[in-house]
């Protein structure tokens, strides 16, 4: 074969392989671009985590640092609820001993209070004994102890208002020549109360003259014929037989109370 022809034949394989050469390399290039336009936009949408990545970072560092805010204030608060409740607690054994010591003066001052009334009662009794003793010498018994207990007692006793009462009542009726003079008449609604007082309790015959003397009251006092007719026998004082045998003959006895008030002494005892 001639030279030349071997040369263009030469060149004809070279220009054939370069061609391939630039198809392949063209479209290594190509694919190459392609992959690195993927990578492109896989590092765009990596940074674009990273960036979101860094978002969630800060706000979580901030909520870190809010909580931390929050734990630092939770702490201040429960180191002031401990304060004010050590402070509580000193007010409370404060108010304690405070009320300890009041109730030492409450109990101070019943004690004062009841010596006081022990003391005023035993005053009483001797007051009451030596004014009766003094009526009883003055003639002014009636008149200065027993009038005026009449009411009260009977009204506590009976249950009914006094609407009438007269000291020293004295009537006589010409007529039927009938005389009769009672120390203490009291009315209410039901009842009329004939009271007798003499200062020596222990003479029977007193209460004798007495329930004499009540026989002639329905016909001196026609005017209280509708009530019940109530004797009461008093004094400053009685002894037991006496009690004993007005109330055989139901007749109330009234008297000092262990000369502390007048009262009936034999109430529950008399037959109504």
């Amino acid at each position: 074969m001639p030279e030349q022809a071997m040369v263009e034949e030469r060149i004809d394989r070279l220009e054939a392989l370069l061609g391939q050469f630039i198809v392949q390399t063209n479209t290594s290039l190509n694919r190459l671009s392609r992959e690195m336009l993927a990578f492109k936009d896989e590092m765009r949408g990596f940074k674009n985590e990273m960036l979101a990545f860094k978002n969630e970072m800060r706000g979580f560092k901030d909520g870190v640092s809010t909580f931390k805010d929050g734990v630092s204030t939770f702490k201040d608060g429960v180191s002031t609820f401990k304060d004010g409740v050590s402070t509580f607690k000193d007010g409370v054994s404060t108010f304690k001993d405070e009320m300890l010591a009041f109730k030492n003066g409450v109990n101070v001052f019943k004690d004062e209070t009841r010596r006081f009334e022990e003391r005023a009662e035993r005053e009483n009794r001797k007051m009451n004994k030596r004014w009766g003793e003094l009526a009883n010498k003055m003639g002014t018994l009636v008149k200065d102890i027993v009038a005026p207990a009449v009411r009260p007692v009977m009204e506590k006793y009976f249950g009914e208002e006094i609407a009438d009462i007269a000291v020293n009542v004295r009537r006589h009726r010409k007529a039927q020549d009938l005389r009769g003079e009672y120390d203490v008449i009291a009315a209410s609604e039901s009842y009329v109360f004939v009271v007798e007082a003499k200062s020596n309790s222990s003479n029977e015959e007193y209460l004798s003259d007495f329930l004499t003397n009540l026989e002639k009251f329905p016909k001196l006092f026609p005017e209280w014929a509708d009530r019940r007719l109530v004797p009461v026998f008093a004094s400053l004082r009685f002894e037991a037989p006496m009690i004993r045998l007005a109330t055989s003959r139901n007749v109330y006895v009234m008297a000092y109370r262990e000369w502390d008030y007048m009262d009936l002494l034999n109430f529950d005892e008399v037959r109504p």
